[in-house]
């Protein structure tokens, strides 16, 4: 056999006998809100600013995308809102950009964010419902009963998110005082939350 032929023909078959592996695709992106406890009069906004800009330093090296967060300073925490593949990953970037490690991160899934205002406080409202209590349709359904009343109160929903696996919802709200949000979550189905904090928005 013409020996060229044989090298074409031995191509051939190395070909389809082992055809080039495809990439494989990066895993899906999910939301997450991790909480750092530092302990009331531990933390201010400046030193969280600090913090943050070191995380967005080192975010693309760990396949994070921090959005925003939000300071309670009387009670020394914070919330981190993130985009990553999963907990760890958040982890690492805290742990490289300043070592501040969050108490806990949960997994959560948000509803449709109404653009912030400014005009009034912004308030961060918890629901402990437990493990097995809570489902993200659930949360939809009371959250579109809380946009229906909350003008009465003067508060207006800005976003929530919902953690079935830990049974926690965290909802953000624009309102004159932390009693007008519970009065809202009351007159529109009853779910009182755990806890209503006065938060600063960062990004």
């Amino acid at each position: 056999m013409n020996k060229l032929l044989s090298l074409t023909l031995l191509s051939c078959v190395t070909a389809f006998a082992a055809p080039p592996l495809e990439k494989s695709s990066p895993p899906a992106k999910k939301y997450f809100i991790d909480v750092h406890e530092f302990g009331p009069g531990k933390v201010t906004a400046a030193a969280v600013a600090e913090a943050h800009c070191s995380d967005l330093a080192v975010q693309a090296k760990h396949g994070v995308r921090f959005i925003e967060y939000w300071l309670d300073e009387e009670n020394g925490r914070v919330y981190c809102l993130s985009e990553a593949s999963d907990a760890p990953s958040i982890a690492n970037a805290h742990r490289e950009a300043h070592g501040l490690l969050p108490a806990r991160i949960l997994c959560v899934a948000g509803g449709d964010a109404a653009p912030l205002t400014g005009t009034a406080p912004l308030f961060l409202d918890i629901h402990e419902l437990g493990a097995g209590n809570v489902t993200a349709r659930g949360v939809a359904d009371a959250h579109e009963k809380d946009l229906r009343v909350q003008g009465q109160f003067g508060v207006r929903f800005i976003n929530y998110w919902v953690d079935e696996v830990n049974g926690k919802v965290l909802c953000l709200s624009e309102a004159p005082h932390a009693d007008a949000v519970i009065e809202t979550h009351r007159h529109a189905h009853g779910l009182l939350p755990h806890q209503v904090v006065k938060v600063t928005r960062g990004n």
